[in-house]
């Protein structure tokens, strides 16, 4: 359960949060969300796939960290090994609120029943002045990066649907011990459809500012193999 509450000066002065990297504060998860303003900073560590809304067919990014649900493969002995936490997973508990109509600016919100909330050992939101720490203006610099990228998303994806440039993943990948793995319900960017089309729509993506994570993410894929070598390790030392 959640239960979200916007952060406030007065009520949540002395509050403090988690910020290291563990698996019992919420990062043992196989994936996150990324959006593609920050596909470039993804695509150096971790493979990047699109995930399809069977309900309402709409498209989302994310960033890969393993093979199965609750393995996160950069989690390494309470340390995030890789030079970047895509933003979906650095803001947590925190999240960005706005009305119901969506309209108006965006508020800091706080999930008080997140596993990140309100340990003695944490890092201050507030100083004693009831001023954001470094720390809290930090997560709100965050927070609006991964809301712009929200919102600007929704064209990205519309144009990936336009010309087609997604194309269904299967991949069976096999242990150093036998043991089989698979990734179905993906998408990545059909390489082969992107290099047929044509000079105009190309300048017509790269104007839009599309091309450069389309680009991104094909060359994300590569960490696929650097995965697998993360699971043998991971496999091999129990």
């Amino acid at each position: 359960m959640s239960q979200h509450a916007v952060l406030d000066n007065n009520t949540h002065r002395d509050l403090r949060v988690r910020i290291e990297p563990n698996a019992d504060l919420g990062d043992a998860i196989m994936s996150c969300v990324t959006v593609p303003a920050e596909f470039r900073q993804v695509q150096a560590h971790f493979p990047i796939l699109f995930h399809k809304n069977q309900a309402n067919g709409a498209f989302n990014a994310i960033a890969l960290f393993g093979f199965e649900n609750g393995e996160n493969l950069f989690l390494e002995g309470g340390k995030w090994d890789a030079l970047y936490r895509p933003l979906a997973l650095s803001i947590q508990p925190f999240l960005i609120g706005r009305s119901a109509d969506g309209d108006g600016p965006g508020q800091v919100h706080i999930d008080m029943d997140h596993a990140r909330t309100g340990d003695a050992n944490g890092v201050r939101l507030f100083d004693e002045g009831g001023q954001a720490t470094p720390y809290l203006e930090d997560i709100a610099s965050r927070l609006g990066l991964l809301d712009a990228g929200y919102r600007a998303s929704e064209a990205f994806f519309a144009a990936l649907r336009q010309h087609e440039l997604l194309e269904p993943l299967t991949l069976e990948i096999e242990l150093d011990d036998g043991a089989k793995r698979s990734l179905v319900g993906f998408h990545i960017i059909d390489e082969e459809r992107l290099r047929a089309l044509d000079a105009a729509t190309l300048g017509e993506l790269h104007e839009a500012g599309y091309l450069m994570p389309i680009f991104m993410a094909l060359a994300s894929l590569s960490h696929i193999t650097e995965l697998v070598a993360r699971k043998n390790r991971r496999e091999a030392h129990g």
